[in-house]
C-alpha cells in the first residue's frame, strides 16, 4: 500500500512540474502536488536531483502544507541548486532567492525576500506598494535549516551551516556554524570532524 502511495503521488507531482512552465533539471523527485506560481516574466529554476515533498506520509515529521514556490513580481527569481531537499517549505521571491547545492530545508521552512506589506499603515493592505521592503536571500551549499524556521529578507547563510528548528533568521549567518533562536544567532562553530566530509 505504501509503495502504491509513493508511486501515485510522485506521478501527480511529475505531472504538476511538466505543466508549471518552469525550468526543471534531471532526476527531480516530487512527492505530492507542489504549489508552483510564477509571476509573468519571472523565473523559477529547479536543479538536478532535487526532492520536493508535499505529502506528510513521505517525511518523518509530516508537513503542514505542500511545497510552495512563488514569485511575486516580474523579473523575480527563485533558483534551487542541485540535490536540494524541501519538505513542505514555502519560498516566495519578489526579487531573488538562491538556494545552494545539497541544502536541506526541514519540514515547513519559510524563506521570503520581502515583507509582503508596507510598514506604513495607510498602505498596509496593499501587496504591491513601493514602500514594501525587499532584499535578496542567499543560502549557501550544504546548509541544513531545521523545521518551522523562517528566513527573512536580505539574509545570507554561509555554506555548511545548521539552523536550529524554529529559528527566525533576521541577519547573516556565517559558514561552518550552528545557529538558532529568535532572532537566530551563532551558537558555535562546527568542529573539523563535523566538516570532514564537506571539505
Amino acid at each position: 500500500m505504501r509503495s502504491f502511495q509513493f508511486a501515485f503521488f510522485r506521478m501527480l507531482g511529475r505531472l504538476r512540474l511538466r505543466t508549471s512552465g518552469i525550468r526543471v533539471g534531471k532526476g527531480v523527485v516530487v512527492t505530492g502536488i507542489p504549489v508552483i506560481d510564477p509571476w509573468p516574466r519571472s523565473e523559477i529554476t529547479i536543479g538536478n536531483e532535487v526532492s520536493l515533498v508535499s505529502c506528510s506520509f513521505a517525511t518523518a515529521l509530516g508537513v503542514n502544507h505542500p511545497v510552495v514556490l512563488r514569485t511575486l513580481a516580474p523579473a523575480a527569481t527563485i533558483r534551487i541548486g542541485d540535490r536540494v531537499g524541501i519538505s513542505g517549505g514555502s519560498i516566495c521571491a519578489a526579487r531573488f532567492v538562491d538556494i545552494g547545492e545539497d541544502t536541506m530545508l526541514g519540514a515547513n521552512v519559510t524563506i521570503a525576500d520581502t515583507d509582503f506589506h508596507s510598514l506604513d499603515p495607510a498602505f498596509r493592505k496593499s501587496d504591491c506598494h513601493p514602500t514594501i521592503a525587499t532584499a535578496p536571500v542567499h543560502i549557501g551549499q550544504r546548509v541544513f535549516i531545521g523545521t518551522n524556521s523562517v528566513v527573512l529578507k536580505g539574509v545570507s547563510i554561509g555554506k555548511n551551516s545548521v539552523i536550529g528548528a524554529g529559528s527566525v533568521v533576521t541577519r547573516d549567518i556565517p559558514s561552518d556554524c550552528i545557529a538558532a533562536g529568535n532572532p537566530c544567532r551563532v551558537i558555535r562553530q562546527l568542529r573539523p570532524s563535523e566538516l570532514a566530509e564537506a571539505r
